[in-house]
């Protein structure tokens, strides 16, 4: 049973019908006829006008204003007060019902306070049911239940329920129906889930989010799931390999960054394959064909956060219901000879060093595999040697005369494939970027100057420095500016960018076997999503914009955004 219990009715007191927008309603409620026989009999038909026309002048007069047809006008009972209430193709609306004067004086008459709900906040509607314990069908009908979305802090969202009290089958089904058809109406709105649930991530509770909060709200806005519990690393990718798409309306990831990467992985692929693409090398990828959901449940969960803006797993199921899509770019990693993945972001050098050195001890605790690797990387500082190849994003200068623009246009054209930027050298660490990767050691994000969907990389450069200097540089980070205000720290925003590592000597792969492993055989180490690579040859690096679309909100505007997870 939904709701609350009945509202305490007299014993003389009836459902009241539907009326439409304009005219006298079926019959007149309890407020505009206290009682039958001789009292009713004495008001005049001008007087029950006056009194029809301050039941809810707010919500003829904002109907009309608005430009809206209302399609239902009926009374009920909400908060134990009966209202009058409009429903429209955008809004529905109510305003008590208040008695006039006992002296019939106008000027007593209180102003009547309007309620107003968005039909785009609301995710369900129910016929809500009085049963008794054990009865799962039938029961007395109650009223309506009506589910909507409450902004209850920054960008957070939890949901509320209102209830719209009436006896009357033929009312309640009728309003039922017409509030059903408005929701159908929109179509961003899920109907079948494709749903991946890894049961490893952050002390093994991933499941219970899942199924505490997650699934009760999928099933209250109707959406069929199929939900795979994954058992082993690389299980959703092979999943989706084989996962006939067009039987879904959105994929969704209940875990962490390790979840959510693989998964936004295998959703383009698997878009890859269907389209009949070459999966070695892929130039011109296409669109993933349904969005992509991420529900943070993992460790770490500066995907969900940086993509969707979002914290809570209630926030994320809401902003999946209700059909929140945002395009998001995405990143190609390669080699000359295959593709290594999708992806957002990667680093190269420090960062990748300390996820290598972070995996080789699993058995620790998340926080404190994190924190001992971190310490560990920074005591044994060392730089990279690589050269990196880079094509900037041509950015124009101004507004140029029409000559100038067309020269420009020219000129651009015909140095369009020479325009790479070589720099060759020893690097500490590498960022390349696409999304701004927001997490508690920057609040601003690893690249604050990056965006999502503005068909861009961010290329940070670490070059050899003091461990000092370098700490100076990551504690800069917690500020709100001159991250990057170094002189052995050089940013750019870049199309494409190729890394191409060189091999350690002997003597110097020998100074931690540890740390070093990796280069000594031959294979650098690569941070891609927080997912461990190792690769011994070039890598190159390609941004393709607005290539998957995401459930949740757009998270441009990252001035005040803080985060709740770990960088690395």
């Amino acid at each position: 049973m939904l709701g609350a219990a009945a509202p305490v009715l007299c014993k003389r007191r009836r459902a009241w019908p539907e009326r439409p927008a304009s005219g006298r309603p079926a019959r007149e409620p309890r407020s505009q006829a206290m009682a039958a026989g001789p009292c009713r009999s004495r008001c005049s038909q001008g007087a029950v006008a006056e009194r029809q026309r301050r039941v809810a002048p707010l919500a003829a007069t904002s109907s009309a204003e608005a430009g809206e047809e209302p399609l239902l006008r009926g009374i009920f009972e909400i908060s134990k007060r009966s209202c009058d209430v409009v429903l429209s193709a955008r809004r529905l609306r109510w305003s008590p019902i208040l008695p006039e004067s006992p002296t019939g004086d106008s000027s007593m008459v209180l102003q009547a306070q309007e309620e107003i709900i968005e039909m785009k906040d609301v995710f369900s509607v129910k016929l809500k049911r009085r049963r008794f314990a054990g009865q799962k069908n039938g029961g007395t009908l109650l009223g309506i239940t009506i589910f909507k979305c409450l902004n209850k802090e920054e960008n957070k969202l939890t949901d509320c329920a209102i209830h719209l009290n009436n006896l009357s089958e033929d009312h309640c089904h009728s309003w039922f129906r017409h509030l059903k058809d408005i929701l159908n109406g929109f179509q961003s709105r899920p109907k079948s889930l494709k749903v991946f649930v890894n049961p490893r991530s952050h002390k093994k509770e991933a499941s219970h989010v899942y199924y505490e909060q997650v699934a009760p709200l999928f099933k209250l806005a109707d959406i069929k799931t199929d939900v795979t519990v994954t058992e082993y690393e690389g299980h959703a990718l092979s999943v989706l390999k084989e996962c006939e798409l067009q039987a879904f309306d959105g994929v969704v990831c209940v875990g962490g960054d390790g979840s959510a990467s693989e998964v936004a992985h295998g959703l383009l692929l698997k878009a890859q394959i269907d389209a009949g693409k070459n999966t070695d090398y892929i130039a011109k990828p296409v669109k993933a064909p349904v969005p992509l959901g991420l529900i943070p449940a993992g460790t770490t969960n500066i995907l969900a956060h940086t993509l969707c803006g979002i914290k809570h797993a209630v926030t994320a199921t809401l902003h999946i219901v209700l059909g929140h899509i945002q395009p998001v770019d995405v990143c190609t990693f390669s080699t000359p000879s295959k593709l290594l993945r999708f992806g957002f972001s990667a680093m190269f050098g420090f960062g990748a060093r300390t996820l290598a050195l972070a995996e080789k001890h699993r058995w620790m605790p998340a926080n404190q595999r994190k924190d001992f690797a971190f310490i560990k990387t920074l005591a044994d500082l060392k730089p990279e040697e690589c050269e990196l190849s880079f094509l900037p994003v041509q950015t124009a200068q101004g507004e140029p005369h029409e000559n100038d623009r067309k020269k420009k246009e020219k000129t651009k054209k015909k140095g369009s494939k020479n325009q790479w930027h070589k720099i060759q050298g020893h690097f500490l660490n590498v960022s390349i970027m696409a999304i701004p990767c927001l997490c508690s050691m920057a609040p601003r994000g690893l690249a604050p100057n990056t965006r999502l969907n503005n068909g861009s990389m961010a290329l940070i450069l670490v070059q050899n420095t003091s461990r000092t200097e370098f700490i100076k540089h990551l504690k800069r980070y917690a500020s709100e500016r001159n991250q990057f205000n170094f002189p052995f720290v050089e940013t750019y925003t870049v199309q494409e960018v190729r890394v191409q590592p060189r091999l350690r000597n002997g003597l110097d792969a020998k100074d931690n076997t540890c740390m070093n492993a990796a280069s000594a055989e031959g294979h650098h180490p690569w941070n891609i999503d927080g997912d461990l690579m190792k690769e011994a040859s070039e890598v190159h690096v390609r941004v393709h914009p607005q290539l998957i679309s995401l459930y949740g909100v757009n998270t441009d505007d990252l001035e005040s955004s803080q985060a709740t997870c770990n960088c690395i």
